[in-house]
């Protein structure tokens, strides 16, 4: 019976018009589901194939071979730190089926407790637990022969040291994550270390890695670059014997010294004692031993500054060479009293060459009265132009940029703040009150001597790219103007004055070579403020050369045990030695009339 309509007419156009709606919406659904296996077999194709092989297969990293450090040797360039292949084992505790018996095996092959490998290869949240490190080859392949579920190794390239712990805290090292720490190794963990690859690891049905092929690096690895430093091994190793011996000759706490080129800012040789094997850094276990004390370790200077003032007080024109002064032994600043050692003299007359070759207190303090326009005290403006030089010309207080993990800054007093302003800057004139690194005073002193331009300590003579391109790093100037040509001039013969007038082992031929410098003995501050009576650093820095200056050499001894001056007795003797080894050995240029 066919349908009624309420006006009695038969209506077929509804039904039509229901039957293309549903067509529709069918025709629509099966788009959806057409698009969506377009998108899932062909657009997303890759990484669902990768998810569903997740069971088998895993990616690491591949490690870059990281940049070799050389020296110069002679006329030769050779290295000094090196890349050794070894192995890291691993294991993936979610595949690991047999634990104890992979933990004897593990234990037989490596040696080690059966108990610990055990442990790790139960290890909870977790897919990647480090078994041991620097495994030989034959061993690594011992361990892979077994085919255990879940456990491999990886190639990795570990640090060699041809020449032991020479330059270990100037070099650093590499840790057990790969990154490089203190020394060069940190400031230049980025160039050394290269790019890292990235590598498929297949394994077989029992989770087993397979061993690594082509096919499987998703990314090559870019090496780093080689690294030339400035450094002269044979200098090194010289000064290394040099300064250990002479640290246990003065019963030294520990000791720092340093050879820089006058003309360059170039370090030629850099330690300190005691030192570390860089090799086996996990078994050191006083951390300070990682540091290089001679760029990290700032400490008060003592007089080995006073050259520096007098240098300043030229610079401003407020004295001559040959200006003199009347010397009262004693000066009351602040309402506290400056005075000198016993062996000044007494009070009388002075001058420029008796500051230095006596080291007088006062005489430093007299210069900043002199920088100050008066003859009797310091004032702001003194303070504010010994200021400028500290911070702005010898650049005390900034770090000199050179390539090393942890460098220090130093520290310069503010000229118009804090208490007893006047005996903190006459302080800063003898080389208290303020701190500085070896590396900065020897910097500074490089800059005085060298005709006024203050060249950014540097350790680094080129970088070898992997494509072997040579690029070669350029002497730096930080600072033209520290102090003029003429200052610079005036500067050398007072210093010989003063190496002239003071006993070493063996003198110096000032006629053929010319040997300055200067002695610093500085009492060691309290944590709560003021000094120790007994307990001193000793400093020497001065240069060798010929007609000019030609290297500088700093010294530090720390809280030396020994009679007499810590500048005279423990930091002198080791000058001495240092600057006989230049001459003696490295080709210093003689003077030419």
């Amino acid at each position: 019976m066919p349908p009624a309509y309420s006006n009695g007419v038969a209506r077929p156009e509804k039904s039509i018009l229901r039957a293309r709606l549903w067509y529709m919406l069918v025709m629509l659904i099966f788009g959806v589901i057409l698009v969506r296996v377009f998108y899932l077999q062909i657009i997303r194709h890759d990484f669902y194939k990768q998810a569903a092989n997740a069971g088998h297969l895993k990616e690491y990293e591949i490690q870059a071979n990281r940049g070799i450090i050389k020296a110069h040797d002679g006329s030769s360039v050779v290295p000094i730190v090196l890349d050794q292949t070894l192995y890291t084992v691993y294991a993936d505790p979610t595949l690991v089926k047999q634990h104890q018996k992979a933990a004897e095996a593990l234990s037989a092959v490596l040696g080690g407790s059966i108990a610990g490998y055990e442990e790790k290869l139960r290890a909870k949240d977790t897919r990647y637990v480090v078994i041991a490190r620097r495994v030989e080859k034959p061993q690594k392949e011992a361990i892979i022969k077994k085919k255990y579920p879940g456990i491999g190794a990886q190639e990795q390239q570990y640090r060699v040291y041809p020449n032991g712990s020479l330059a270990s805290q100037l070099l650093g090292f590499v840790n057990n994550e790969g990154k490089g720490v203190y020394g060069i190794e940190q400031a230049l963990n980025k160039k050394l270390a290269g790019t890292n690859g990235q590598l498929k690891a297949v394994t077989d049905v029992h989770g087993v890695p397979l061993a690594a092929n082509t096919d499987n690096i998703l990314r090559q690895p870019v090496a780093g670059s080689d690294v030339v430093l400035t450094l002269d091994v044979a200098m090194q190793k010289q000064l290394e014997g040099i300064l250990k011996a002479g640290v246990e000759r003065a019963k030294g706490q520990s000791g720092s010294a340093l050879i820089m080129d006058v003309k360059t800012g170039g370090i030629k040789a850099m330690a300190n004692f005691p030192t570390y094997d860089p090799a086996n850094f996990g078994n050191v276990e006083d951390a300070n031993l990682f540091t290089n004390a001679a760029v990290s370790s700032p400490l008060e200077v003592g007089s080995v500054m006073k050259p520096l003032t007098a240098a300043a007080a030229l610079d401003l024109g407020v004295v001559q060479p040959d200006s003199s002064y009347y010397d009262p032994s004693k000066y009351k600043i602040d309402d506290f009293w400056i005075t000198n050692i016993e062996e000044d003299g007494g009070p009388g007359q002075k001058n420029i060459a008796s500051i230095l070759n006596l080291s007088l207190n006062t005489g430093a303090t007299w210069l900043l009265m002199r920088m100050s326009g008066n003859d009797d005290h310091i004032d702001k403006d003194g303070r504010n132009a010994w200021y400028e030089y500290m911070s702005n010309h010898y650049m005390f207080g900034k770090e000199t940029g050179i390539e090393q993990g942890y460098e220090s800054a130093g520290t310069v007093p503010d000229p118009n703040e804090g208490y007893a302003r006047d005996l903190t800057y006459a302080n800063t004139s003898f080389g208290q009150a303020m701190t500085a690194t070896p590396l900065q005073m020897a910097a500074a002193y490089t800059a005085m001597l060298n005709g006024g331009t203050y060249y950014k300590p540097h350790l680094v003579d080129s970088y070898v790219a992997p494509n072997g391109k040579v690029t070669k790093v350029k002497p730096e100037v930080t600072k033209t103007g520290v102090v003029s040509p003429a200052v610079s001039h005036e500067m050398q013969p007072l210093l010989e004055y003063v190496v002239d007038n003071h006993r070493f082992a063996r003198k110096f031929d000032q006629k053929t070579y010319s040997v300055g410098g200067k002695t610093g003995t500085a009492q060691i501050a309290k944590p709560e403020g003021g000094y120790h009576d007994d307990e001193f650093n000793g400093t020497y820095v001065g240069f060798v050369g010929g007609n000019e200056p030609q290297y500088v050499i700093a010294v530090s001894v720390i809280r030396p045990k020994i009679a007499g001056y810590a500048g005279s007795q423990a930091a002198q003797p080791l000058f001495g030695d240092l600057a006989h080894m230049l001459l003696d050995k490295f080709n210093v240029t003689p003077k030419t009339e």
